[in-house]
């Protein structure tokens, strides 16, 4: 069905303004990148060939790897295949030891896209890719993808939340807090992700893609995305990503461990980056979650090819200041993105160590979690894959009277962790979701 694709270059659009004229139809998507060095591309995808609602079916939908010709250094690494959305509960599904609990929300759900636009935020380029079984019909599905790209949709609306209020007060998250460094305490566990959930509801007439644009503009983040499924919709402001495998199985995960806001003048924020990068339980932290990440990445790639290429490095955002490791690794022969993704899943830096005891303890804390924490991939036809960590997310349900939503925020709980400071952090991270719906 894809043997053949075409790539036809066009002219630059913002991608935003692209996904505005179709961010309402079934199975829209957007994976938006912020322009910077990790965030070089963007792409969107509508009217999928197929969709897919399990493992089972997303593995029948990509059987194997084309064998395609050598991807041109300034071409997409992304040129059809699936993409879609894994809710964090798929991961207990992986585990049948592990408690199964339901959020509402598919497991896993997404569609094979076989024409999407691919715009390059470095060259100021967008690729129209057309997929099919000869060169006539990719050639076809290309300038579907060019008529896409030169359609005008609405302006993005005021993003307003009718109210915005945490589901859980600070107290509540606090005591949670507590019986996690208690159990750590006890040697159940090394450390543990727990967050805090606020819900609310849109004004009448306000969207999820409104919210999505108004993110974007404010805070913008290298693995934002957008899926529209029916009558629900995932907005993520992401930072990180989870794995990405090029064609040729080379394997990499970005893990983020370590936490400070931004400061109000240049001294403080320097001072609070300095201070992230000299906390003893910020770098503890974000060690035990590397050291969990070269065990699952070891689970799908080949003995003595897993390496810590960089450890605890300061990345800087809108709103907050990160600490970022870097491991990568060789996938065995037989073993493909798929079979990394889901030995991988979900991941360690939103779960904690070790990952099952972690995930028993946030099951005791929170309710399921649905999609956050989850990730948006998308999976080449050619067999390269790339992901994110659903952190700085929405989840939004659709009723008679409009858009409702839950999003949380929460952080890595270890021996040394003071309930007072975890609560401050999980605001700190929850600010620029709830600055754009209530600013």
């Amino acid at each position: 069905m894809t043997a053949a694709r075409v790539l036809e270059p066009a002219a630059w659009r913002d991608p935003l303004a692209v996904l505005a004229s179709f961010a309402d139809e079934p199975y829209a998507l957007g994976l938006i990148s912020d322009g910077s060095a990790r965030g070089r591309w963007s792409y969107l995808g509508w009217n999928p060939a197929r969709t897919f609602p399990s493992l089972e079916a997303w593995r029948a939908a990509m059987p194997e790897p084309e064998p395609l010709e050598a991807t041109v250094s300034d071409h997409p690494p992304f040129q059809g295949g699936a993409a879609g959305l894994a809710c964090y509960e798929w991961g207990a599904a992986q585990e049948p030891a592990m408690p199964q609990p339901r959020s509402g929300w598919p497991d896993l759900a997404g569609g094979v896209y076989d024409k999407l636009l691919a715009f390059d935020h470095h060259l100021k380029r967008v690729w129209a890719i057309g997929r099919g079984a000869t060169e006539i019909e990719a050639r076809a599905r290309a300038g579907q993808a060019l008529e896409r790209l030169r359609a005008n949709g609405p302006p993005p609306g005021a993003a307003r939340a009718q109210d915005f209020h945490a589901v859980i007060p600070g107290q509540a998250h606090q005591a949670a807090v507590s019986a996690v460094v208690a159990a750590i305490g006890r040697g159940d566990l090394f450390q543990a992700n727990v967050a805090r959930p606020w819900t609310g509801r849109l004004e009448p007439g306000s969207t999820p893609f409104d919210v999505l644009a108004r993110l974007a503009l404010q805070s913008p983040a290298p693995f934002a995305g957008y899926l529209r499924l029916p009558s629900r919709a995932v907005v993520s402001n992401s930072p990180e990503r989870f794995i990405e495998v090029t064609a040729e199985g080379q394997a990499q995960t970005r893990p983020i461990k370590g936490t400070r806001p931004r400061g109000a003048t240049a001294d403080e924020d320097r001072r609070l980056a300095e201070e992230l990068l000299a906390s003893p339980k910020d770098r503890a932290e974000n060690l035990m979650i590397v050291d969990l990440m070269r065990n699952d990445l070891a689970r799908a790639c080949r003995p003595g090819t897993v390496k810590v290429e960089a450890f605890c490095a300061l990345e800087t955002y809108a709103n907050v200041h990160h600490l970022v490791s870097t491991v990568t690794g060789s996938l065995k022969p037989g073993q493909g993105a798929l079979d990394l993704f889901a030995a991988a899943f979900p991941a360690g830096s939103i779960t904690g160590a070790p990952k099952i005891q972690a995930m028993r303890e946030i099951a005791r804390h929170e309710a399921p979690r649905g999609p956050y924490c989850g990730s948006l991939f998308w999976a080449g036809f050619d067999g390269a894959f790339d992901s994110s960590v659903l952190i700085r997310t929405l989840a939004f349900e659709e009723d008679a009277e409009g858009w409702t939503f839950e999003t949380r925020a929460g952080g890595g709980i270890t021996a040394d962790s003071e309930p007072e400071a975890e609560d401050a952090e999980a605001e700190a991270k929850i600010a620029a979701i709830r600055r754009a719906l209530t600013a």
